[in-house]
């Protein structure tokens, strides 16, 4: 689906599909209940800025914007490295909502730049492990009130399952295929204990918990 063959329009589709997929699969609860607990008891005009690492198709930050829209003082922003998202991300997004898509790697946003949660959602999986160590210590190091991960449950119900539901659905042959190597390539409870050690992070200050369906979601805040 990254290739290069792949037209703007094709993974336009591919992203608006993996949208309803998030809809579906309840992707998206977890997160935003973050995102509650860590605003909880600030005044709305408190400036708080959220970035998403690998923002997609951008619904995870179009429902932080639709769930807390009376926040005057909330700021998102966005960084996916694949160049097509950004695209296709603000051709689906109200030009009202306060959301800065960004291409690039996030890593490299300047140090001066204020950031207050960061948040990603089905994106470590895409990571070697090295990678995932390197970036649990980045945002421990960069989240001012906290972090957040969402991402999958490596188990063969899940995997055949949402094999099954793809093909009902008839969703775009990327995502099907796409889905189910990604269930494969994800996580474990004992995947996640290991990385956070390695890591070096405080497991006590760590929160690891399973949501249904099928999906672990590890997170801190300060």
């Amino acid at each position: 689906m990254d290739g290069d063959e792949v037209s703007l329009t094709v993974f336009a589709a591919v992203m608006a599909d993996l949208a309803t997929v998030n809809a579906v699969t309840l992707a998206r609860p977890p997160t935003l209940a973050f995102v509650a607990r860590a605003l909880r008891g600030l005044p709305p005009d408190t400036p708080v800025t959220i970035l998403d690492i690998g923002f997609g198709d951008g619904d995870m930050l179009r429902a932080i914007a639709r769930r807390f829209q009376g926040r005057a003082g909330l700021r998102l922003v966005g960084y996916d490295i694949n160049p097509r998202s950004e695209p296709a991300a603000r051709s689906r997004t109200p030009a009202h909502m306060p959301i800065e898509y960004r291409t690039g790697d996030a890593f490299a946003i300047d140090p001066d730049e204020s950031i207050d949660l960061v948040i990603s959602s089905l994106v470590t999986h895409h990571m070697r492990d090295a990678e995932i160590v390197r970036f649990l210590g980045w945002m421990e190091q960069r989240a001012a009130r906290g972090w957040f991960v969402n991402d999958l449950h490596r188990h063969w119900i899940a995997y055949h399952g949402f094999r099954l539901l793809g093909t009902i659905a008839r969703w775009h042959p990327f995502v099907r295929h796409d889905g189910a190597l990604s269930v494969a390539r994800s996580f474990r409870r004992s995947d996640w204990e290991a990385l956070i050690a390695r890591a070096g992070l405080n497991r006590a200050t760590v929160s690891l918990r399973w949501h249904l369906p099928f999906r672990w979601c590890l997170g801190r805040l300060r």
